[in-house]
This record gives structure tokens, sequence and C-alpha cells, in this order.
């Protein structure tokens, strides 16, 4: 069980920041506009039903796809723990941007019409759930970390994946609650509390990135340093 914990724990802190539930909402709210409540939480449930699938496929197959294209896993491990550590540094300096009317007071947006919200569930997948909820770099994440959890036992290396899947279930469920209720969240919450929550786990993230390329590092210098 400690393997599981442990992964969901890693799987959680590296993709959050990414997917970012609270700032992704906000930029959701102002694409979808004054739409209905019920409209937002449809909507809200089939990103987060997509994001599930859309980890687990990235999951299932990112060994498959590293050998397919010969890439070693040390390899893959130091390229997406630098990339994992940039991301992270990157949101660590991101200057505080003062909120957006246009995306904080949905009120005076026009409403939509019936036809704007069938448009709207034909864009659940593309571009709501992704790039906007989980872009690129959730790919390079779940990729680099699917990987990572390949373990010598069989046992060891379910548990692992398990607990990877299980932080990005968690993760689809803050997705539903920010989307579901972006409207209400826009009015409450304070720009400068999320970015400040934003900065601690970006930090987070960076070490992660660190941890990962480390592992991959030492790898490949193991067989040079035994010659030696």
């Amino acid at each position: 069980m400690y393997l599981l914990w442990k992964y969901f724990v890693l799987g959680f802190s590296a993709l959050v920041p990414l997917i970012n539930p609270l700032g992704s909402a906000l930029i959701f709210l102002g694409l979808v506009g004054a739409a209905p409540i019920d409209t937002y939480r449809a909507l809200a449930r089939r990103i987060a039903i997509n994001t599930v699938i859309f980890f687990a496929v990235i999951e299932l197959i990112g060994s498959a796809l590293l050998g397919f294209f010969g890439i070693s896993l040390p390899i893959m491990q130091v390229s997406g723990g630098v990339v994992i550590a940039m991301i992270g540094w990157s949101l660590l300096n991101q200057k505080d941007s003062a909120p957006n009317p246009e995306k904080t007071e949905p009120a005076v947006v026009p409403a939509v019409t019936q036809a704007e919200i069938d448009s709207l569930q034909e864009k659940a997948f593309y571009p709501f759930t992704f790039p906007i909820t989980a872009g690129p770099g959730c790919i390079v994440v779940m990729l680099t970390l699917s990987v990572h959890v390949t373990r010598p036992s069989l046992s060891e290396t379910v548990l692992s994946h398990v607990g990877l899947f299980i932080s990005t279930i968690v993760l689809s469920g803050l997705i539903y609650l920010c989307y579901a209720y972006a409207p209400s969240i826009a009015r409450s919450i304070s720009p400068a509390t999320a970015h400040g929550i934003l900065r601690v786990v970006a930090f987070i993230l960076l070490c992660i990135g660190v941890q990962i390329a480390w592992n991959g590092l030492s790898e490949l210098l193991k067989p040079l340093l035994q010659r030696s």
C-alpha cells in the first residue's frame, strides 16, 4: 500500500499545478459565458470523465510508445524530469496578474442560446478537455510518471499504476467541482489566495522534476562509474 499512496501523492502533486483547476475554471467560465447552471454541470461532468480517460490512455500506452520509438527509461526520466522542473520553475516565477472582469463577472455576458449550448456540448473534449484542462505539459508529465512507476515485480508495478490512476480520478473530481461551480467561485475566491497556493505547488513540482531527472541520470552514469 505504500507504493499506492506514494504514487498517488506524486501524480497528484505533479499534475495539479499544470491542470490548475481554479485557474482553468476561470478560463472555462469566460468561454461558456452566462449559460444555465445545468449546462455548467453537464459540461463539467463530461470534461471530468474525458480527463480520466485521457490520462488512463497515456498511462497505459506510455511504455509502449517509448519502446516503439526506441527511447530508454533513463533517457525519458532525464528529459521528462527536466521538462517538469522547467514547468515548475516557470510557474514559480510567474508574475501576478490582475483578474479579468470579463471572467469574474459572468452576469454581464449575454445569455447563450440553445444552439450555443449544443455547440458547447460538442466542445467537451476539444478544446475544453484538451488543451484547456489537460494540455501538452500534462501529457509529458503523465508519460514520464507512467514510465517512472515501473517496478521490479508485477505487483509493485500494478500498485504504482493504481496509485497514479487514483490521483487522476481525484483531480477529475476537483475539475468537476471547479467547473460546475465556476460562476460562484469567480465571485468568492481571492486571486491572490489562488496564486499563493499555486506558488507552493509549483515549488513541489520543481523538486519532483529534479528528483526524476536525477534518477535517470544516475542510471546513465552507473555503467561509466563501474568501468572507472
